[in-house]
């Protein structure tokens, strides 16, 4: 039978939380986290108790938060309750209920907690649901990371109830008279989860009469298994991923050994938020690299050349100015760009600094980046060229090319591309009479 000193271990052994730390205690009425309750208080615990009343069952969901606010007065925990529209939030982010009673319940927790001063928030999930969990995602094609089920620690969330299994559970709050209610929709298998519990797992333990410790000990197994391949991993992350000013380079040649390997790829890139999906073309066109660009919720993959190139995806493109004159210093990524009145004698040509026909430019001038479309003269040069195929020539890539900042003048021409290349029609000749210089350092 589950006991108290089982739960005092299982916490000290997974470091879930300390003597001193406050805690949260997410309490929905139910069996097991009134249970959680009452054991955090005898295990002398300094916390607050947190109820979401959802407003989707009614006089039912007002009965649980009384129950609830009641049990947290008897044990002296600090009761807080917060009350959703969880069918408009469902609604307005076409989601399903269940979707937004989670991520309002978390959002929430993670509000109090920190107004509170607690160090971490307690869930009350036992082996049982340890289990459907990993039944469910094994149904939703996770892949190996998705059999190890519930972690018992992840970030300020902890399942200290992972020791107990649903029977112990219903033993235990038994022993200790815990009051609680049940939640009816617990019971409907209309819900995935209710129907792997009430319908999938029974069926097995025909099979297999000791199925929930067969498989809490197959979930051992794959998270060791799962541990050895991360170490692989990041291993191999190691040995051909180089990173610098914010980007990831990866030469081809050393991802041609693992370009038909597609579990290792999926491994090697979850962390820039790659699917499978995604992963499946970059697989295709790895074998014939030509530029092409992949994105992520979070991060850009560009095969350019001999390399990948990752990097996150930057804020909105900001860079539209207005220039109506040169008297201040204009702030530019980071540096100044400044004007002053030059001589023919004296003719800058450098990248970071030109020298150009001062009556030529017809205020007000922008600064922009680079458009679809946009065309120029090099100096130097007599014919108009796309500045997608400068950027080419200039082995610019695709991610650099976005950040080039350009000057155009107040009649759409093209002056300048910050850093690159002044526009031939700007350029002072023996007929200018009034020369300016800009510098960007």
């Amino acid at each position: 039978m589950a006991t108290i000193n089982t739960l005092k271990t299982f916490i000290k052994k997974k470091q879930l939380l300390t003597a001193a730390d406050k805690v949260l205690l997410a309490v929905s009425g139910g069996k097991d986290s009134m249970l959680m309750a009452c054991l955090f208080h005898d295990l002398g615990y300094q916390g607050i108790i947190a109820h979401c009343n959802f407003q989707l069952r009614g006089e039912e969901s007002d009965k649980d938060e009384d129950l609830v606010r009641q049990y947290a007065e008897r044990l002296g925990y600090p009761f807080f309750v917060q009350y959703f529209d969880t069918e408009a939030y469902a609604k307005e982010n076409k989601i399903s209920i269940q979707m937004a009673a989670r991520e309002l319940r978390y959002a929430w927790f993670a509000e109090l907690a920190k107004a509170e001063g607690c160090v971490v928030t307690a869930i009350a999930q036992h082996q049982n649901d340890h289990i459907e969990t990993a039944l469910l995602n094994l149904t939703r094609g996770t892949g190996l990371q998705g059999l190890l089920g519930i972690s018992p620690k992840r970030g300020d969330l902890i399942r200290p109830l992972l020791c107990f299994t649903a029977e112990e559970v219903e033993k235990t709050a038994k022993e200790y008279a815990v009051p609680y209610r049940d939640d009816q929709s617990n019971f409907s298998t209309k819900y995935a989860r209710n129907k792997i519990r009430l319908e999938v797992i029974p069926k097995l333990k025909e099979i297999q009469p000791d199925f929930e410790q067969v498989m809490q000990q197959n979930m051992q197994y794959f998270e060791e298994s799962y541990r050895f391949i991360e170490r692989i991993v990041a291993d191999i992350r190691k040995a051909i991923m180089q990173e610098a000013e914010g980007q990831v380079k990866i030469k081809l040649a050393d991802l041609a050994a693992y370009q038909d390997d597609s579990y290792l790829l999926f491994e090697l890139f979850k962390p820039y938020g790659f699917k499978k999906e995604q992963l499946m073309d970059l697989q295709d066109c790895l074998k014939r690299p030509m530029g092409q660009l992949f994105s992520s919720a979070s991060t850009e993959a560009l095969l350019d050349r001999e390399l990948l190139i990752l990097r996150p995806i930057p804020e909105e493109a900001a860079l539209q100015l207005e220039i109506s004159s040169f008297d201040a210093p204009i702030a530019v990524q980071g540096k100044q760009l400044t004007a002053r009145k030059g001589k023919k004698t004296e003719i800058a040509s450098l990248p970071n600094s030109v020298s150009i026909d001062a009556d030529l430019l017809v205020y007000p001038l922008q600064l922009r980046y680079w458009q679809q479309g946009d065309s120029f003269v090099p100096f130097g040069m007599k014919g108009r060229k796309k500045l997608s195929d400068f950027f080419i020539q200039q082995k610019i890539d695709r991610f650099a090319k976005g950040q080039v900042p350009i000057l155009v003048n107040g009649d759409g021409q093209i002056i300048w591309l910050l850093n690159h290349r002044l526009d031939n029609r700007f350029r002072v000749t023996e007929n200018t009479k009034k020369v300016l210089t800009l510098v960007l350092k």
